[in-house]
């Protein structure tokens, strides 16, 4: 089997943004016409990186990075949740904080859930558009493709997160704006880093010696093997 020599730390670094991005996410902001949660603010990031290992190393590898990061992000998850639920040191010194980590970190299951689901399928989304149009188009245009499925990957995961964490507790245009605000924010930093996003994938491609193309490739979400 052929060893990378930075795949592993695009992974880990994937795997950081995942979590980073939904520690954040407990704080919702304004910045300009946008509202969204703080994690949108890095979880952009995501999907380059996604898109740097579906176009350098393939979907099949691919595929274990985001299965990877999907059970990271849910043992953080339980984790957080399960401290929160735990009970606190009675102590006037330390009661503030515990109330605050409860507050942060004492997340709603649908919540959890509809992060975890949104994550599976639009990072699947995201990795298969970009393989398959890498195979059409004989690996040209990496910055259409990129972006184009990116529209799909993101519409997909802000689509069906803000659906299961909030439908029937907010009002629908409310979700209206919420969504428009997460999609439109999150396509324009791919966008803005799309010139960065390119020399690293030509970089990387000369270093590591690889530049997959998925033309035999089992698509399953659930199959780990090549």
């Amino acid at each position: 089997m052929k060893t990378y020599r930075y795949l592993d730390l695009i992974t880990a670094a994937f795997v950081a943004v995942l979590i980073i991005s939904n520690v954040a996410a407990a704080k919702v902001v304004v910045l300009g016409p946008f509202t969204f949660d703080g994690g949108t603010l890095l979880f952009p990031l995501a999907y380059i990186f996604g898109d740097v290992l579906t176009e350098v190393y393939g979907y099949a590898r691919s595929r274990r990075v985001i299965w990877t990061g999907f059970a990271l992000l849910a043992l953080a998850s339980l984790t957080f949740s399960a401290v929160a639920a735990l009970p606190a040191l009675q102590d006037p010194g330390v009661a503030p904080y515990a109330r605050a980590f409860e507050l942060l970190f004492g997340l709603v299951p649908r919540i959890v859930l509809g992060s975890l689901l949104a994550y599976w399928a639009g990072e699947f989304t995201n990795s298969y558009v970009l393989a398959k149009m890498k195979v059409w188009s004989r690996g040209r245009f990496f910055g259409l493709r990129a972006v184009g499925s990116t529209l799909f990957g993101e519409a997909v995961d802000t689509g069906l997160f803000l659906l299961v964490a909030f439908a029937f507790v907010y009002p629908w245009p409310v979700i209206g704006v919420m969504f428009a605000s997460n999609y439109v924010f999150k396509v324009g930093v791919e966008v803005v880093f799309l010139p960065l996003t390119t020399a690293f994938v030509v970089w990387l491609k000369r270093a590591e010696d690889e530049d997959c193309f998925d033309t035999h490739t089992d698509f399953n979400p659930f199959r780990l093997g090549g």
